[in-house]
């Protein structure tokens, strides 16, 4: 994130309420997915949390961002929170329900929305668990709600996202 300072600066809010910002996150590979509790995709909150588990230790974390454009997040915060770690034992950090669409469009999804695909094509939000692997240099990989968190193209982006392994002594 160090290079790329247009998302690096939006001022985000975590699900408790802490204003923060990507810049929190610097150095790091991360996996931005725009998430809903009451989706026909919401398992995919399991292999979400099996890539937070196996890459966390290396410089990795899933940042899960509810939105209810789709009409399909609960209405709280504290709801959102429960469903996500009583259902799917959810560790990594979760964000203020946010609009990835439209007029009102968190800028951190109107940097983002502005990245392709693998086919080429930007633009707006499809439906919730659309997938952006951000890496530590700015670079975005976008992937769509369809393609599963584990699916080869998700996996080998983020492994070429982590940072550098760093000497131990």
């Amino acid at each position: 994130m160090s290079h790329d300072t247009a998302l690096a600066h939006i001022q985000l809010t975590t699900i408790d309420g802490t204003a923060t910002t990507l810049g929190a996150y610097s150095g790091k590979a991360l996996l931005i997915v725009n998430v809903a509790s009451r989706c026909g995709l919401s398992p995919q909150y399991e292999q979400l949390e099996e890539l937070q588990k196996t890459y966390e230790d290396r410089g990795f974390t899933v940042l899960g961002f509810p939105s209810n454009q789709f009409h399909q997040e609960l209405g709280s915060t504290d709801a959102i929170q429960e469903y996500c770690s009583t259902t799917w034992g959810v560790t990594f950090p979760m964000f203020e329900t946010i609009k990835v669409n439209g007029r009102h469009r968190h800028p951190l999804y109107e940097e983002l929305t502005a990245h392709a695909d693998a086919d080429g094509k930007a633009g707006k939000i499809k439906w919730n668990f659309e997938k952006f692997v951000v890496a530590p240099d700015g670079t975005v990989s976008r992937f769509r709600p369809k393609t599963k968190p584990d699916a080869p193209e998700v996996i080998a982006a983020i492994e070429a996202a982590l940072p550098a392994e760093q000497a131990t002594s």
